[in-house]
């Protein structure tokens, strides 16, 4: 009879199929590439879920910290947020496990609170709370019952473009200002290596070449937003 073996199944479970582990652990052939690709895949992938939920977590303690939104821009974490919130809602309207779209919930959070602080900080404060009390509204009204499931999937299928053009906006406020102001380096670099993750675990594990390559726009978008981070690192704005 064979004794329970806690690691094993913990790697079945989480990272390899009983093949590559045989291949591992029987064999010791731990150069076998098809395997290597699997457990490169699957931590990619929970660095990639760990990662969603602290990522916009410097940006936040960044602009509380110096008391400005200066160089953000408000449309792109608009257009941002509606991209998390379509997956968010589709995987509720499917009924998936909060497994499956927790992490989301972390993300529209730490939006909303970007949102507000560049309204705040804009001197909007009203206009702030206005747009987390209409948000909280539409979500409501998108998680229930009213809404058709093919809104939903709409939405779904807008999430990669949606996300690239808010990459696109941000990078061009960038460039118009000269000056990053105050863009977190932190949050940045950890979306820039967190879209490099998407696209190796897309070409791995889907194989679709349409998706891929969106993940690659993607990744070249959040690559020219960290490299007018370094470029800017040292430049303030012009006129104060």
């Amino acid at each position: 009879m064979d004794t329970m073996n806690p690691s094993k199944d913990f790697l079945l479970k989480y990272f390899i199929p009983e093949k590559c582990y045989n291949e591992f652990f029987h064999n010791f052939n731990f150069l076998y590439v098809p395997c290597l690709n699997i457990v490169m895949s699957k931590i990619l992938g929970i660095w990639i879920m760990l990662g969603t939920v602290v990522v916009k977590l410097p940006q936040i303690y960044k602009l509380l910290r110096a008391g400005s939104a200066e160089g953000l821009s408000f449309i792109s974490a608009l257009l941002e947020l509606f991209a998390i919130t379509g997956s968010m809602v589709y995987c509720i309207s499917l009924n998936f496990p909060i497994g499956a779209w927790g992490e989301s919930l972390f993300i529209v959070i730490q939006n909303l609170t970007i949102g507000f602080l560049i309204q705040h900080f804009g001197g909007s404060t009203l206009r702030g709370v206005g747009f987390i009390l209409i948000y909280c509204s539409l979500l409501s009204l998108l998680v229930s019952p009213l809404t058709p499931r093919s809104v939903v999937a709409v939405m779904q299928t807008a999430y990669m473009p949606a996300v690239i053009i808010a990459q696109l906006i941000q990078s061009g406020t960038n460039y118009h200002n000269g000056h990053t102001g105050q863009l977190s380096a932190i949050s940045v670099i950890l979306i820039f290596f967190g879209s490099l993750a998407r696209v190796y675990i897309s070409a791995q594990e889907t194989g679709d070449s349409v998706m891929t390559l969106t993940c690659v726009i993607a990744s070249c978008c959040n690559a020219v937003i960290a490299g007018q981070v370094l470029c800017y690192w040292n430049r303030k704005e012009k006129a104060e």
